[in-house]
């Protein structure tokens, strides 16, 4: 063989394997991803055909499928629609779209994905009918009703979440809207159903759990400012700051005050155990400059900051800013400046001091299971990694305690229960309605549930109300469900 022959043969041999290559990376690999594209009219088209699965709670289907005459073929029904909206999204195969579950699981809702190949192979042969597998979720549908039905109309959103799994249990927001006019095969009627939602001045379609306007987490931040300050090893809860009743900062001329508008107590120093129980500001911004901005955002960080969560619906990330001066830093302390989270943040800091200084990734969905009750897939509990040290947890946890019980968060009290909790009433300018806020968990001692309430629009009392008055009420009927189960 002459050496030129010997050379294209070379690069035919090559081009046979990278095509080969290819080919198989495209068929098997990325199979799964290609079948779930939303430009994948094909794979649309065959889905049609497919009853897609249902959305289960407390053993209960709250979405399902029933048999249409029109084009496609079967209609998506909602149960008590509105309470699981922020859960199930709709979903609509006229207009092509689909949100929540519905969509972040649609390769098993619809029976499209890689992991139906072989149900639907055993089907063909069968002669039955395709049909999607069902998705298990963790939560609990009475302790959704629980939630939803506390905020009571409110604006705001309740996240609960298992400390030591990260299985939520609710996830409610408010106000929200019926999934079943968006999954109407009547576009017309759908298009201006979605129109009226998008221009209410309550934005409804916001998924305020997770995603949605982020606000302020106002002095339920505290929990992550003592974090950082115990995890130097150069603070302990007993540590004291200067008890002014005013306080400049740095390199400003800007004061802050406590929300009450006098000192932290008595005493010209105050404690950081103090501080956090009866939600004192100024100590809580001097402690936030002593520690450092790099301290903190790594803290914040170590409790799922600047971090979107697939829960399997992907969380908006909460955030900690980034090149702050001193007196930027000192707001952040209690929860103020430029630090924005969602209640499923604020879950998972309580939730991680609950679990020993241990976050575990949050999920919503227990398995996926066949039309046979097969479990075709059983999600595990994994962990996002350890925020603090147990010590520094137990310190900042006993803080909680005694906030609920002779402090700033006293309408959690639950007689019988350590409940550990802290509020937080977050600014937003000087003329409008606070944001209200409680994180907390319970039993202090065997935490069985976490939970975040977030209040917007000062919950309809401008910047009267507090997030004692308003938020920990509300938190206290989910704790409530949860331990009487």
């Amino acid at each position: 063989m002459t050496k030129e022959l010997r050379r294209l043969s070379i690069i035919m041999l090559a081009m046979f394997l990278s095509l080969f290559i290819a080919t198989s990376w495209i068929q098997v690999v990325e199979a799964d991803a290609l079948a779930q594209n939303s430009n994948n009219r094909r794979t649309l088209l065959d889905s049609y055909e497919i009853q897609r699965g249902s959305i289960i709670a407390s053993g209960a289907p709250i979405a399902y499928s029933t048999p249409t005459d029109d084009t496609y073929a079967f209609q998506r029904v909602y149960t008590d629609a509105a309470m699981w909206a922020p859960v199930t999204g709709y979903f609509n195969p006229a207009l092509r779209s689909a949100t929540g579950l519905e969509r972040a699981m649609n390769a098993e809702l619809s029976g499209t994905g890689a992991g139906a190949f072989f149900s639907e192979i055993e089907r063909i042969v069968s002669g039955q009918p395709q049909t999607g597998f069902s998705v298990e979720l963790s939560l609990d549908a009475e302790v959704q009703r629980v939630a939803y039905e506390a905020l009571n109309g409110l604006q705001g959103a309740v996240v609960a979440i298992e400390p030591s799994t990260g299985r939520v249990l609710a996830l409610a927001s408010s106000p929200s809207y019926d999934t079943n006019q968006l999954a109407s095969h009547d576009v017309a009627a759908v298009n201006s159903t979605y129109e009226q939602l998008e221009a209410a001045a309550d934005n409804p379609l916001y998924n305020r759990a997770i995603a949605g306007s982020l606000n302020p987490p106002g002095s339920t931040f505290k929990l992550v400012t003592a974090s950082a300050a115990f995890s130097t090893g150069d603070w302990t809860p007993e540590s004291t700051l200067p008890n002014p009743a005013r306080y400049t900062l740095p390199g400003t001329n800007q004061q802050i005050a406590n929300s009450g508008g006098g000192t932290c107590g008595p005493g010209e120093t105050v404690s950081i155990a103090d501080a956090i129980r009866l939600s004192c500001n100024i100590p809580m911004a001097q402690l936030a400059v002593a520690v450092g901005e790099d301290a903190m955002r790594e803290t914040a960080e170590a409790y799922g900051f600047d971090m979107s969560f697939d829960t399997p619906t992907p969380s908006t990330a909460s955030t900690y800013p980034h090149g702050l001066s001193d007196d930027k830093v000192a707001l952040t302390g209690f929860g103020q400046g430029d630090v924005r989270a969602t209640p499923l943040q604020m879950a998972m800091v309580s939730a991680g001091l609950a679990n020993n200084g241990v976050v575990m990734n949050p999920r919503m969905v227990d398995a996926v299971i066949g039309d046979d009750l097969s479990v075709q897939t059983a999600y595990e509990n994994t962990e996002f990694g350890r925020a603090v040290d147990e010590s520094v947890a137990q310190s900042v946890t006993d803080a909680m305690v005694a906030s609920v019980a002779s402090g700033a968060a006293s309408n959690a009290r639950i007689d019988g229960v350590d409940v550990a909790g802290k509020t937080g009433t977050a600014e937003n300018g000087d003329t409008e309605p606070y944001t209200l806020w409680f994180t907390g968990f319970a039993p202090a001692d065997d935490p069985q549930v976490a939970v975040a309430v977030v209040v917007e629009d000062g919950g309809g009392k401008g910047q009267s109300g507090s997030g004692n008055s308003i938020a920990a009420p509300i938190a206290k009927k989910i704790i409530e469900a949860v331990l009487n189960k």
